[in-house]
């Protein structure tokens, strides 16, 4: 269990965590083994709608950005003509080219991160299926350990319980799994416990 990252803020006692995620994980492979069709189509259109709006999203953005970096180079090689024309002088050309090899440069980094934040989200909505073979292998599930974490749970979200200090009160558990993301119960996408 020590690869548990929980914000300090938020406490809940390692056991209780524990017991919540290993339930929370038997149910969902539960779900995509005996209900497989339905398990991922649920993980589809929720994944087609959101994810779609964001690979659309930064598509735009990634087009902006390689349209203007074909501007740029257009830009500056009219630069240079002016400058060798005289058309502007060597200080104005250098502050220019300056500028356009610093947005460029931005670009250049850029571009490729957005780019491969597209793949990534176009890959997680093909990923239902890696997850299903995964719940697939692991029928019987007893007890959490470090591979089974691993293998299922990208990250864990502790929230603050609505009073303080109070051992009682509701506090809000989500789960982020590999390949699927939040998978709440058929009304919410949190798991939402009193512990």
């Amino acid at each position: 269990m020590s690869m548990l990252k929980i914000c300090t803020g938020h406490y809940i006692r390692e056991n209780q965590l524990a017991e919540i995620i290993l339930d929370d994980l038997r149910r969902v492979t539960h779900f995509a083994r005996q209900q497989e069709a339905l398990f991922i189509q649920r993980i589809n259109q929720r994944n087609s709608t959101e994810t779609k709006r964001e690979i659309d999203r930064l598509q735009r953005e990634l087009d902006d950005m390689r349209r203007r970096d074909t501007e740029l180079t257009a830009l500056f090689k009219r630069l240079y003509e002016d400058n060798v024309l005289g058309r502007i002088t060597n200080e104005q050309f250098r502050m220019l080219s300056a500028d356009y090899n610093d947005e460029q440069n931005s670009l250049k980094e850029r571009i490729p991160q957005a780019a491969e934040r597209i793949n990534k989200l176009q890959e997680s909505i093909s990923n239902v299926s890696r997850f299903v073979e995964k719940a697939k292998r692991y029928t019987e599930i007893l007890e959490l350990n470090g591979e089974l974490l691993h293998l299922f749970i990208e990250r864990i979200e502790v929230g603050e319980r609505g009073e303080r200090y109070s051992r009682t009160s509701e506090q809000k558990i989500v789960i982020r799994y590999r390949d699927i993301g939040f998978f709440g119960a058929f009304a919410e996408e949190a798991h939402k416990i009193a512990v």
